[in-house]
């Protein structure tokens, strides 16, 4: 499971939330199957979502995060609820392209640069909050620090960490978020800014081993930062054969004769993790009669 803390200043001005998701990317990683970029990008996807989601108030609150930069993976999508929990999935998880000069993966290049980043979030209202900016640069991190800035107008800082080992096994994955809530005294917003400067990057940290609440109080250093809660948080599909018997529905009566027709069974695939659920011809009429 992963493990999500959250920590406040004294003041109540700033806001940290850091994630250990070495687990949730793990499972990620097994279901998917994905290219090692791909993996790199759902990878980071999912931390951040998980860390959005843990940040909404309500049981039955989630929170879309869809990417769709034009590159090869096609689009990202990943779903957390308000614990954490998350699923997610990418338009084309075998996609791959070149290392950059200095050997990295490029999650940029098979994300794209050329569209934009959504953000959904259905709080049970009567329609679902939508935010959307075009991408700054489909590194992910960069990008959800400017939609805060511009969708919210929440100062921002958010750092995404992925540890491969060989083969191309997941060693370890994290990151933390930084927001600040006016009003902020000039002093904290200093101590802040220092603090980020000094510290090591989300990677090395996650090599270090450090947990999240060390990593969280390290963001807070000067600022009197407490830890306010802390869960655990986990990959988690809620998809059913009910669910997807409402899928099937949604299609509409021609169309479920046309599939009864056509062939013996219809398999239904769910995009978030691959579980298949089967219906037989006579199971699609007698749906169409409940």
């Amino acid at each position: 499971m992963g493990k999500i803390v959250r920590a406040l200043s004294e003041d109540g001005g700033v806001l940290c939330s850091a994630i250990n998701s070495t687990d949730m990317v793990q499972e990620m990683a097994r279901l998917h199957c994905a290219s090692p970029v791909v993996t790199a990008a759902l990878g980071r996807m999912t931390t951040a979502v998980s860390i959005m989601g843990g940040m909404l108030k309500y049981e039955g609150d989630t929170l879309t995060l869809r990417i769709n930069g034009g590159g090869p993976c096609g689009t990202l999508t990943a779903v957390a609820d308000y614990r954490g929990n998350v699923k997610c999935c990418a338009g084309n998880a075998q996609a791959s392209v070149p290392p950059k000069a200095d050997g990295s993966l490029d999650v940029a290049g098979v994300i794209g640069r050329d569209g934009t980043l959504t953000v959904v979030k259905d709080m049970g209202l009567k329609e679902p909050y939508c935010g959307q900016i075009p991408l700054v640069s489909g590194n992910i991190a960069e990008d959800i620090t400017a939609y805060y800035a511009e969708s919210e107008q929440l100062p921002t800082v958010v750092s995404l960490g992925i540890i491969f080992g060989e083969g191309g096994t997941i060693e370890a994955a994290g990151g933390y978020m930084v927001q600040i809530v006016p009003p902020v005294s000039e002093k904290a917003v200093q101590a802040l800014e220092r603090n980020l400067n000094n510290m090591d990057s989300i990677n090395k940290m996650l090599e270090q081993k450090l947990d999240p609440e060390e990593i969280a109080l390290k963001a807070l250093e000067g600022l009197g930062g407490d830890v306010l809660d802390k869960w655990n948080a986990e990959y988690y599909c809620d998809c059913s054969r009910e669910r997807t018997k409402g899928i099937l529905m949604s299609l509409g009566k021609e169309e479920i004769e046309k599939l009864a027709s056509e062939q013996k069974e219809t398999e239904v695939c769910c995009h978030f993790c691959n579980k298949r659920y089967v219906f037989t011809a006579d199971e699609l009429l007698k749906m169409l009669k409940e």
